[in-house]
């Protein structure tokens, strides 16, 4: 069974209260965004290495990061912690390869970015980098900054639900999603897990206990339903 299934993460941990709050309330996978191209860092290196040290399972920590570098990425993984990294710059096949080479018990997220009209890009991406990767995010463009995630907008869920019908590696949901949505998001996608970020926090910009916890119940609730969809079919069609 892949370690991607029913996949919460909330992305952008300010402190190590957060976090545990976060993971009281059910959150799978916690995201850590460093090194980026266009969001200001919540935590520095060594206050982010301190909150994951202090963790405990089953919740799982993730660098978020535009490194496009294998031994740059491998590098901070190693000072962080960290068992997953979440690649969202422009990388090459061949240093995927030779992060694979150098970390082997790393395990490697590609972003895939939906702009709108880039659905045969999009494809053609899934089909180089699915053999070397674990999983997919899709996260939403934003065309006023050009940020690649963490933009609050949700993209066209067609394009995602293509790319979940054409990968076989599972794929990820970002991009502006709340406990308003997510549900729905969750049954019309068939995503492996979903992630948040602003769509979660209050007018603070800190993670809300009370909209993380209804982020937390109705994933989970849309999870079930599918699960429960598919054991449907199959006991009605058994071969």
């Amino acid at each position: 069974m892949s370690r991607f299934k029913d996949v919460i993460q909330i992305a952008g941990v300010k402190d190590l209260a957060e976090a545990r709050m976060m993971a009281a309330a059910g959150v799978t996978h916690l995201g850590f965004p460093l090194r980026l191209t266009f969001h200001r860092e919540d935590l520095s290196d060594i206050e982010a290495a301190s909150v994951i040290s202090q963790l405990e399972p089953p919740v799982q920590t993730v660098l978020i990061t535009y490194l496009n570098e294998a031994d740059s990425i491998a590098g901070l993984c190693r000072k962080l912690g960290v068992q997953i990294v979440q690649l969202h710059g422009d990388i090459a096949e061949s240093e995927i390869v030779r992060l694979r080479n150098s970390a082997p018990d790393l395990a490697v997220i590609k972003s895939l970015i939906v702009k709108g009209n880039n659905r045969e890009e999009l494809i053609e991406m899934v089909s180089r980098f699915e053999p070397i990767v674990d999983a997919f995010i899709t996260d939403s463009w934003d065309p006023e900054t050009g940020a690649c995630g963490a933009t609050g907008r949700v993209h066209d869920w067609t394009v995602s639900r293509l790319l979940v019908d054409c990968s076989s590696k599972p794929l990820i949901l970002a991009g502006g999603l709340g406990p308003e949505n997510v549900r729905q998001a969750i049954l019309q996608v068939h995503p492996a897990g979903v992630d948040a970020h602003t769509g979660v926090e209050g007018h603070d910009g800190c993670k809300d206990e009370r909209l993380v916890r209804l982020f937390v119940s109705e994933a989970m609730a849309a999870f079930r339903e599918l699960e429960n969809s598919k054991d449907g079919k199959c006991r009605k069609h058994p071969y």
